[in-house]
């Protein structure tokens, strides 16, 4: 079954050689808004996507900007990069039978608020504000590994998602019980295709299991764990898991949160979803 994954992959669009300059260059810590803007500036769908972004309602600017290394510069460098790939990512992952079987727009609300939620403990947690696109990226993409499933095994996936439902186990078990690797596993050769790496490759790979995680960004895997299960809690979209397993009580104790207070920022957390769909709407 792998194989036929594996082919699937393979045969997916390389990331647009746009995309893959800009996180070259973003990765630079000798960048300037002005480097940045001479790659942006070649590229008409991109900039017209910036444009968009910096004058929406996400970011609620008073006047309209109307250049673009001043909305690179209000953005940030990260904000660009996170828009460039997301677009790129949301462009490519498609499939032919995937609203059928997870329901596209619901799967992307739960992407979407799981991403909202990490940007949110990022803040609340004090990570340095450069990074706190990079949470909202790795939840916004974290379930991607879901859609070749839709696309290989259309009919065995709708059974697994029912097996789940069912059974009251975890999505991701069943996958592992029924095809012999999960979401994860795939959204990892997903990354890999894309030479998507970091801390978001490792969100996408570890979210349901932090407690095996030993790499350098825990932080964000962690955060995108708990934003997840947050994010199902509250109900908002369907990615085909109703019954997912709460982190364990480290994740919370590392990021120095606790869920009460996640909790407590609900209504906040539903407001910025609202606001975060531009980010969503740009991007597809």
């Amino acid at each position: 079954m792998i194989k036929a994954i594996e082919k699937f992959i393979d045969k997916m669009p390389s990331l647009p050689a746009t995309v893959s300059r800009v996180m070259e260059i973003c990765d630079d810590p000798a960048t300037s808004p002005a480097d940045l803007n001479k790659v942006v500036g070649l590229d008409p769908v991109l900039m017209g996507k910036v444009m968009q972004l910096i004058n929406s309602a996400y970011y609620g600017r008073p006047n309209k900007i109307t250049s673009l290394v001043r909305a690179i510069i209000l953005l940030g460098l990260n904000t660009v990069k996170n828009l460039a790939l997301s677009t790129a990512v949301l462009g490519n992952l498609s499939s032919d039978h995937a609203n059928d079987i997870l329901n596209m727009d619901g799967f992307w609300e739960h992407s979407l608020c799981t991403g909202v939620i990490a940007k949110k403990i990022a803040a609340a947690t004090r990570i340095d504000p450069k990074l706190h696109e990079e949470y909202f990226i790795a939840g916004l993409l974290h379930d991607i590994g879901k859609i070749p499933y839709t696309n290989c095994f259309p009919q065995e996936y709708l059974t697994a998602i029912s097996k789940s439902d069912l059974n009251n186990t975890p999505l991701h078990k069943v996958e592992t019980e029924l095809f012999g690797f999960d979401h994860q596993e795939i959204g990892a050769l997903i990354t890999k295709h894309w030479k998507i790496e970091g801390a978001i490759r490792n969100a996408v790979e570890f979210h349901h299991r932090s407690n095996e995680y030993e790499g350098e960004n825990k932080s964000l895997v962690y955060a995108v764990a708990v934003a997840d299960y947050l994010s199902l809690y509250l109900e908002r979209g369907f990615a085909g898991n109703r019954h997912p397993v709460e982190p364990e009580s480290f994740v919370y104790d590392a990021l120095g949160i606790s869920f009460d207070q996640l909790e407590a920022m609900s209504d906040e957390i539903k407001k910025e979803i609202d606001k975060a769909r531009v980010f969503l709407k740009i991007s597809q």
